[in-house]
């Protein structure tokens, strides 16, 4: 992981994670249940399904994030107690000094477009996406393939016309906002490329 992040990540439970649509919301947790507990919360996003198990509304922290719960010196032995009680809350996302980002999937190519899409401030989470091709006037809607990727077939046997444009919307409060030829007409495979807006 590298910043924002810093590893402050979650899999959440089925109610969290939504199907992949709440892949990018943000939460402040906190513990006091137990004595090695600060007491002071800390952000996490979502990224992934909680594994197994899972309780529909648990978060399975990552180490990073479980240790930020401790007092200072004692993330280790937080860490080994296993499992908490929490406290959290659906927060604003806030990657301070940060566009949206689009990672190209290594699996697309010239007919299948797929992307992960990052660090979407506010909402965090997106409930739609849409993607207008080169030489066109309208927006085509892209499908959740999982957690924060998007994908595109091309209709028929046509390929794909790049420079591409990408329309978001916000599934909690239905925001929008587009970034217009963000992935440029020689776009690889593999390739991430950054945006100059974010919400």
């Amino acid at each position: 992981e590298q910043a924002p992040l810093y590893k402050y990540v979650s899999a959440g439970g089925s109610s969290l994670f939504k199907g992949g649509e709440g892949c990018g919301a943000c939460y402040q947790v906190k513990c006091t249940s137990n004595p090695l507990c600060s007491g002071n919360p800390i952000t996490v996003t979502i990224t992934d399904l909680c594994p197994g198990s899972c309780g529909a509304y648990q978060f399975d922290l990552s180490g990073t994030a479980f240790g930020g719960l401790a007092l200072p010196g004692k993330a280790d032995q937080l860490r080994n107690v296993g499992r908490l009680d929490v406290q959290y809350q659906r927060v604003q996302c806030n990657y301070r000094g940060y566009s949206v980002t689009f990672q190209v999937d290594r699996g697309s190519n010239p007919y299948y477009f797929a992307v992960e899409i990052e660090f979407e401030n506010g909402d965090g989470d997106l409930g739609k996406v849409e993607i207008q091709q080169a030489g066109t006037n309208y927006f085509s809607p892209m499908q959740l393939s999982f957690g924060a990727t998007w994908k595109f077939q091309a209709p028929g046997s046509n390929k794909l016309q790049a420079p591409f444009s990408l329309r978001l919307t916000t599934l909690t409060s239905g925001k929008t906002l587009t970034a217009y030829n963000v992935i440029p007409a020689n776009w690889q495979p593999g390739q991430t490329f950054v945006s100059n807006i974010n919400f």
